[in-house]
């Protein structure tokens, strides 16, 4: 029994019995019990989907940076190979006349051209941009909800 000044009697959460509203599932609705479901299962969603956006845009931001750094060693990239086909050419040269030598360099360079080109093309008939695994995952995420409906 409880005396004079003593607190009265607590559950295993420090509260009252009874006055927790988990603990009365008995007394709420099959309707109550669905709306709470649908209302918490539309806040994890949303939640999710914040959380999804705040990481999305921390890795953009390193992928921009990674990517201007990329940018800048394309362009030097290229630099080096503009002085490295000056340099064939004027090897070249002491062998054959100018023209001769710029345009065996320039021959070379459109063979390489070509075959990029066409080994670039046939990787990207290769693609699939539908993204068929995504497509599919949702459509089962989706019908799970459906089932959890009925």
């Amino acid at each position: 029994m409880s005396t004079a000044g003593s607190p009265p009697p607590t559950g295993s959460h420090g509260a009252a019995p009874g006055s927790d509203d988990r603990t009365r599932t008995d007394e709420r609705s099959l309707g109550d019990i669905v709306s709470d479901l649908t209302s918490d299962l539309s806040d994890l969603v949303r939640q999710e989907l914040e959380l999804a956006k705040t990481e999305l845009k921390e890795e953009a931001g390193r992928a921009g940076k990674g990517a201007g750094m990329l940018g800048g060693a394309a362009v030097a990239a290229h630099l080096l190979l503009v002085f490295l086909s000056l340099t064939a050419v004027f090897a070249l040269d002491l062998a054959l006349p100018l023209w001769a030598a710029a345009l065996i360099v320039t021959a070379i360079w459109g063979v390489i051209a070509g075959v990029l080109a066409v080994t670039g093309r046939g990787a990207l008939k290769k693609t699939h941009p539908e993204l068929p695994k995504t497509q599919r995952t949702l459509k089962e995420d989706a019908q799970w909800a459906r089932a959890q409906r009925n």
